[in-house]
């Protein structure tokens, strides 16, 4: 486990920052770009993890397990109606939160939804891994 975790590292540490980033400027071309089309596969596994997290959640019933869980899942929708935007912006140049509310507006709903996916998510992790400590 500790060599496969150690590989991992050194994989990611030795490839090219270019190939993690977003890139989220448009393509003038008709046709999909690599990254456009990587960027529309992890669509249907964001819908599997929504789905998933919110039968996980109802199927704890509440309590502190189901509490934190379900804060995951809301966390995973705010992640995956943003991952939703930038594909939108990336693929058709169409910022939809700058066209609806400006580009100062925009730029802040952005940063409000970016920081209620990390905030729903680290309470949801923390309230698990409350419940966890027996």
């Amino acid at each position: 486990m500790k060599k496969s975790y150690t590989t991992a590292v050194l994989v990611f540490l030795g490839t090219p920052i270019g190939l993690f980033a977003q890139e989220h400027s448009a393509h003038s071309s008709d046709t999909l770009q690599a990254e456009q089309i990587f960027g529309l596969l992890e669509m249907p596994f964001l819908a599997i993890a929504l789905i998933f997290s919110f039968l996980t959640a109802t199927r704890l019933k509440g309590g502190k397990f189901g509490s934190g869980m379900t804060l995951l899942a809301w966390g995973f929708v705010v992640m995956a109606l943003g991952h939703l935007h930038m594909q939108i912006a990336h693929i058709f140049n169409f910022n939809i939160f700058k066209n609806l509310f400006g580009n100062t507006l925009g730029n802040y709903i952005w940063f409000v939804a970016l920081i209620l996916t990390w905030a729903l998510s680290a309470l949801g992790f923390y309230k698990i891994y409350k419940a966890s400590k027996i």
